[in-house]
């Protein structure tokens, strides 16, 4: 039986920080490694290439980190005044 891969889209796959990360917020997976169970993503800086790290897939997932895609600041800026009023 062939084991279903975690994370199959994660290559080429785009992501906005919630947080400034090395100085940027907009990244793109350009490797992937899996080690076991886990699954790490290699994500460089958009705007900087020099700027790369290694991070467990899984944080992906987190909203409070990470958001699919490249979001622009001013969306995110009300996404967070949403989830204020909301609390």
């Amino acid at each position: 039986m062939v084991r279903k891969q975690k994370f199959p889209h994660l290559l080429g796959s785009k992501w906005t920080a919630q947080q400034k990360t090395w100085g940027w917020r907009h990244f793109q997976v350009v490797n992937r490694r899996q080690e076991g169970r886990w699954v790490f993503a290699e994500m460089v800086a958009s705007c900087d290439p020099k700027v790369r790290f290694w991070l467990n897939a899984q944080q992906l997932k987190d909203d409070l980190l990470w958001r699919s895609g490249w979001q622009p600041l001013q969306a995110m800026e009300r996404d967070g005044e949403d989830q204020i009023t909301l609390k």
